[in-house]
């Protein structure tokens, strides 16, 4: 009898192992539900009270799940009438990168563009940290804005109910919230999109 109980719990032991060595990674997961907002666009607050944050709390905050590639998802913010802001989280190896696009109105890229980071733990399905990359330091002391070494960004979706981007270093907290119930009409292109 305890040969079978051993080779019983052999066999789950053994199930266990292929399951887990199955699973999405947690960036896989957290990507696919990126990708099951494509299309859609949601509003916006900025939960934070920090008084650098007084620009964007008096303006109209839409994220448009606009283009879903296979490695590649964009999300354009548009603040107000400014659509200059472009959120570009992109599959590398075992990990995510978040990138933030910014262009002019006649769609030229801004002298501050294409920073974020990588992601440099698994993370979950639930919430992805991508630390300031070498060259977002680079740009950002090149820009004399030496406190940005230190970002942390973080992107977090819990699937109907929200989206949350935030920005974090020492003495600085910037947060949004998206209503993921209720999805909005789409607005306008970003400025420099095809």
């Amino acid at each position: 009898m305890a040969r079978h109980a051993l080779y019983a719990i052999l066999v789950c032991l053994s199930l266990a192992a292929c399951a887990t060595a199955n699973a999405p990674s947690p960036q896989d997961a957290f990507f696919a539900r990126l990708g099951a907002l494509c299309g859609q666009a949601f509003r916006g607050r900025v939960i934070s009270t920090d008084s650098a944050d007084a620009r964007f709390v008096n303006q109209t905050l839409t994220m448009h799940v606009r283009e879903c590639e296979a490695d590649q998802v964009r999300i354009p913010l548009h603040v107000g009438e400014d659509r200059s802001r472009t959120w570009v989280i992109t599959r590398v190896g075992a990990g995510l990168r978040l990138k933030h696009d910014h262009r002019h109105e006649d769609g030229g890229e801004d002298a501050l563009t294409q920073y974020g980071g990588d992601t440099t733990a698994p993370g979950s399905a639930e919430r992805q940290e991508f630390p300031a990359d070498d060259f977002s330091r680079a740009l950002f002391l090149a820009n004399d804005i030496p406190a940005s070494v230190e970002n942390v960004w973080v992107l977090e979706i819990s699937p109907g109910e929200t989206f949350a981007y935030e920005l974090r270093r020492p003495n600085r907290r910037f947060r949004v919230e998206f209503d993921l119930a209720r999805p909005v009409t789409a607005p306008p292109p970003p400025w420099g999109s095809d």
